[in-house]
């Protein structure tokens, strides 16, 4: 977590609220009928039940249950998620084995505001407990937080670090949501959780809509976006199992009711791999526990909190006193060549243009050929950082997916609909191929891969880079490679009433079993 000093606005505009990922349960509508109306707040007073006085737990599931507080309604949503949970047990059971690092810090957080601990399964509709989910929303993380939402309650975005898969911080930012959201919706927890899913302006709205009709204004009345109508019947089912996993024959793996993690707060940059090899933890476990971090080293500026299992963080902090800032990141003297700019010596050295600039003292992005430059470098090889962003993202890109791969780099006006038309695939499938979600925008050069289906008429799919020379036109270099006129023209973004420029580059999509040179 880096440590944030955003204040909020006294007047916040409506939030538009958090993604869901979990879409494996029941599709089919459905709808409740109601009663006569019942006014918001009254709604929240039949919602929560008395909690007995607790016990002294040894499991933080069954301390959940002990505090569980919302009542359960027999509504044919919350009778179907709870039918789809029972039929996918394991499901659960992997979900609980995700949460165990995390839940207690959660749970505590949630108790220290006196909120019902409902929210605490939040995490569990929301990602699965995966704190690398990455939803159709453009959501990420635990809580599932879109760009714009988690700017406005505090976390961090950068080339670096982001701030809405760190655990620690994402969990303040989502508490401080809900929290707001319970007051606009005036303590009711259900519109509370709605407006998390679809935005506050939407549940507003749709009970003053309500309200001016002489409809009921309980959330079972409200119409709201299909997604939204499941969500909180999902969480509610959820929360039923789980306070009755006894009778359900649930299990869940346990978790002890004692603090797994420490936060030790670090102010200075360090590389990932030096601070995993202090606190004796190997790189995969302590990106698991710190996921927040996209690269192979802290942001280099700002403060940073990390979480270290218990038994681990003391030998971290020692390590840390014993090695002081200069010794936490490996530097190297780089001779600036020819053909050399800021953007591509960042990239071959796995850092930022804006660190580069700031290390060098650089005004702007002019540098001169012969001088040095001093470049952070990572203490391993990158392959070792198996999941750092750049590491998640090739795994992705590399899993085969169908039997031919083809790369492609993006161009002006592409979009992932334009290049899924293209290649004939689904925007939806060749989004998740890249890691992406299918409404996010594309930088231009952008690396993508689409995965192909070899038919029985198609043969091996291959980029073709090619240069103009004299005399080339567009029909004889879209005959030379067996592909259309109107394909060259819309991989390259051409106009077909130009002539072409010898020297000029054009990329090619050719089946290399039709063509012979």
């Amino acid at each position: 977590m880096r440590v944030s000093h955003c204040l909020f606005a006294g007047s916040l505009v409506l939030l538009t609220g958090c993604q869901s990922t979990f879409n494996t349960a029941p599709k089919e509508e459905a709808k409740t009928n109601v009663q006569a109306a019942v006014l918001d707040i009254q709604e929240t007073k039949t919602l929560i039940e008395p909690t007995a006085t607790p016990v002294t737990e040894i499991d933080v599931w069954q301390r959940i249950r002990d505090g569980l507080q919302f009542k359960v309604p027999n509504e044919k949503l919350v009778k179907q998620y709870r039918k789809w949970y029972l039929k996918h047990p394991k499901h659960l059971l992997r979900v609980s084995e995700r949460a165990q690092p995390f839940m207690y810090l959660i749970v505590e957080e949630i108790e220290k505001r006196g909120l019902p601990l409902e929210l605490a399964l939040l995490p569990i509709v929301e990602s699965s407990f995966d704190p690398f989910a990455y939803s159709h929303g453009s959501a990420s993380g635990l809580w599932q937080f879109t760009s714009p939402m988690a700017r406005h309650f505090g976390l961090d975005i950068d080339w670096w670090y982001d701030g809405r898969r760190d655990v620690y911080a994402a969990t303040i930012a989502a508490l401080d949501m809900l929290e707001y959201l319970h007051k606009k919706t005036k303590g009711n927890w259900l519109y509370a959780i709605a407006a998390y899913n679809t935005g506050e302006g939407r549940v507003l709205r749709a009970a003053r809509n309500n309200r001016r009709e002489g409809k009921s204004t309980s959330f079972w009345g409200l119409d709201l976006p299909t997604e939204t109508e499941r969500y909180v019947p999902q969480l509610l089912a959820l929360a039923d199992i789980i306070k009755h996993s006894d009778k359900y024959g649930l299990k869940l793996a346990p978790i002890p009711n004692k603090p797994q993690l420490k936060v030790v707060q670090i102010d200075s940059q360090i590389d990932l791999a030096l601070a995993a090899d202090f606190a004796g933890l190997s790189i995969d476990d302590f990106y698991k526990l710190n996921p927040g971090f996209n690269r192979w080293a802290t942001g280099p500026d700002g403060t940073y909190n990390l979480l270290f299992p218990i038994e681990n963080a003391e030998r971290f902090e020692l390590a840390l006193n014993e090695n002081g800032p200069e010794k936490r990141l490996k530097w190297t003297r780089y001779k600036i060549k020819s053909g050399d700019s800021l953007g591509l010596i960042a990239k071959r050295h796995n850092t930022s243009i804006g660190f580069i600039k700031k290390a060098n003292h650089l005004k702007s992005n002019t540098i001169v050929v012969g001088k040095h430059l001093l470049i952070p470098i990572s203490a391993r090889e990158r392959e070792d950082y198996t999941l750092s962003l750049p590491s998640r993202l090739a795994h992705k890109q590399n899993t085969p997916r169908g039997q031919v791969k083809v790369n492609y780099r993006v161009k002006s006006g592409d979009s992932l609909w334009t290049i899924a038309r293209q290649f004939k695939v689904k925007s939806t499938s060749l989004a998740r191929w890249n890691h992406m979600a299918p409404r996010d925008t594309l930088s231009v050069g952008k690396k993508l891969v689409v995965w192909l289906k070899k038919g029985k008429k198609s043969g091996i799919i291959r980029t073709v880079n090619y240069k103009v020379r004299n005399g080339d036109s567009l029909a004889r270099i879209a005959n030379k490679f067996k592909v259309s006129i109107k394909d060259l023209v819309k991989w390259n973004q051409l106009d077909a009433k130009k002539y072409l420029q010898p020297g000029q580059t054009l990329s090619l999509y050719v089946d290399v079993t039709n063509y012979s040179s």
